[in-house]
């Protein structure tokens, strides 16, 4: 290790991957539940929440039995929430984050009232759009997120204050703000790293959140009222999935160590950040892009199938194995989300362009249980999971790719927020789940000696 400098890190890498590894059987032999899941794939109970249930099978003697798969927000089933949003021709989401934060559903006039006060919280500090989005612009908008929730904490004078009222306001304050982050940061991006020229609209007073994203978004503001609908859809159906998920755990987690706010928000945006959580939908779409250079016609099964064989072989696309958009870690006949996004979504594609990329999807979504019994012998139950058809409809709404995961971000903030509240009401300890050390002891050696 003599001259060590920053251009050999190398050999900091090489001593790690001699010195640090262990034998992976150890975490059967100790029956350590890898990512807090037991063997036969149910999760391990962690804690209690009167927020959500994410329901997709039995347990019956012992045994998985496979359900159709069902979300429910404070007791009420997603499907019932949606079907009447779309009944009355009207925006749900909003009524999601009374309905989540609050444990109960909204009368009319209690709605209107919510809906305005969160709108009247979309702007941000003075001078924050400069210092902390033109001036730092990122070409990844969930780190600038992240971030730009950590600045907020500077600007709050009760950031600090453990109160059930000021955890409201600052969950209220950042279902309203993170909107108008986003879009804003999208522009800075644009302009400072593809050559774009800076268009940042002001914010118009009283739209729902999903008219407020299409508005600040597109250069000439214009929308449909079924493009808002589609994308209000798709809030509704991300706000929350459980206190077992990746990011809402690590929400919790952070909570119960007494930390602050924001930076337990933040700390949710980084972990939806990972391709295994929130970042699975542009994994689809990549998949997608795949199969479309590579399958002449699409309309064909067989050719389908055929590069799906090459897929799970491992021999296409990114050579992971995995039919991406497929399984669930709770779900197993059917994710709800995607069932309630699929059918809407083929609504709006029928007779456009897009149409045949949704029935290539159908198609993979259809083949790939048959053929990963055939490929890899597994006789798991599975189904497409929401991200199977989220990118395609953010695509259909010509939202770009860099915003498919911090529009997750904006809806599950709503979660995260009902989460953190919950944890600090009935949690009251600290989350700390033990490791089983396996170094064995050595004897120090004095400097001069090594």
């Amino acid at each position: 290790m003599n001259n060590f400098n920053s251009a050999n890190i190398n050999k900091l890498c090489e001593l790690l991957s001699e010195n640090a590894n262990f034998d992976t059987n150890l975490y059967d032999k100790f029956d350590v539940k890898r990512g807090l899941r037991n063997k036969d794939g149910t999760g391990v109970v962690a804690g209690i929440t009167n927020i959500c249930n994410v329901h997709g099978y039995l347990i019956n003697e012992g045994d998985i039995e496979p359900i159709e798969g069902e979300l429910i927000y404070r007791g009420y089933n997603i499907r019932d929430i949606v079907e009447n949003v779309q009944k009355e021709d009207r925006f749900g989401f909003e009524e999601v984050v009374f309905l989540l934060l609050t444990g109960k559903l909204p009368n009319k006039e209690t709605l209107k009232g919510f809906t305005e006060y969160i709108a009247s919280r979309r702007e941000l500090p003075a001078n924050f759009v400069t210092d902390m989005i033109l001036k730092s612009p990122s070409r990844n908008i969930m780190n600038k997120l992240g971030r730009s929730v950590l600045a907020l904490y500077s600007y709050d004078e009760y950031c600090e204050h453990p109160s059930l009222i000021n955890e409201m306001r600052i969950a209220c304050d950042l279902i309203a703000k993170l909107p108008v982050i986003m879009t804003h940061a999208y522009q800075a991006k644009k302009s400072h790293y593809d050559n774009k020229s800076l268009v940042m609209h002001k914010l118009i007073k009283n739209q729902h959140v999903a008219e407020t994203i299409l508005s600040l978004m597109r250069l000439d503001r214009q929308f449909t009222k079924d493009e808002a609908s589609l994308l209000d859809l798709m809030l509704m159906l991300h706000a929350e999935h459980g206190g077992g998920n990746n990011s809402a755990f690590t929400c919790r987690v952070l909570t119960s160590s007494g930390t602050d706010a924001y930076s337990t928000y933040a700390a949710a945006i980084g972990a939806l950040k990972g391709p295994k959580h929130g970042g699975a939908n542009i994994k689809v779409m990549q998949m997608l892009e795949n199969f479309k250079e590579n399958v002449k016609n699409w309309e064909d099964e067989g050719q389908v199938a055929d590069h799906m064989r090459k897929i799970l072989n491992k021999e296409e696309n990114d050579g992971s194995g995995l039919i991406y958009g497929m399984g669930h870690a709770v779900y197993t006949l059917s994710d709800p989300r995607a069932v309630i996004l699929k059918k809407k979504a083929f609504e709006m594609a029928e007779g456009k362009e897009i149409e045949a990329e949704f029935r290539l999807l159908n198609t993979i979504e259809r083949l790939t249980p048959e053929l990963f019994k055939e490929v890899k012998g597994s006789e798991k139950v599975m189904c497409a999971n929401v991200d199977m058809y989220s990118g395609l409809v953010y695509k259909m709404l010509r939202i770009p790719e860099e915003l498919y995961t911090p529009l997750f971000a904006i809806s599950r903030i709503v979660g995260w927020s009902a989460h953190r509240i919950e944890e600090k009401l009935t949690g009251k300890r600290i989350i700390r789940p033990a490791y089983k050390a396996v170094a064995s002891p050595k004897e120090y050696i004095p400097i001069n000696e090594r």
